[in-house]
Formats: C-alpha cells, structure tokens, sequence
C-alpha cells in the first residue's frame, strides 16, 4: 500500500501549511483529501508535490507492505 504519511511530516518540517498549497501552489482541496487518505494520485502529481516542496521521492511517499 502506497503511504503519504512522508508527505504531511515534509510540510511540517517545512513550515508549510495546507493553506499555503492551496492558495500559494494552486493545489486543490480535493487532491489533499485524496492525499490524507491514501488514494491515488497520478505520478504528474507527485512531481508537481516534490518541485512545490523542493523535496525527494520519498519525502512525499512511502511503500508498506500490506499483511
């Protein structure tokens, strides 16, 4: 199962708030509901998401194996 716990812990070692991604980055509020409960996201997304936060991969995303 794909993570973005990793991306929520970025922000706020970041300093950015939710508030700013929408408002500064144009990132819509349903994008971060689909982020907050781990749905899917298109890789153009993630790209978008790491130039915004100038930030890795797996600053954004995390893989764990499902039991």
């Amino acid at each position: 199962m794909i993570s973005f716990d990793p991306f929520y812990e970025t922000l706020k070692r970041k300093g950015i708030t939710t508030y700013k991604l929408v408002h500064e980055f144009g990132v819509s509020r349903s994008l971060l509901d689909r982020l907050k409960h781990n749905k899917t996201v298109t890789t153009q997304t993630i790209d978008d998401l790491c130039r915004f936060l100038d930030c890795n991969v797996e600053d954004i995303i995390t893989y764990k194996k499902q039991q």
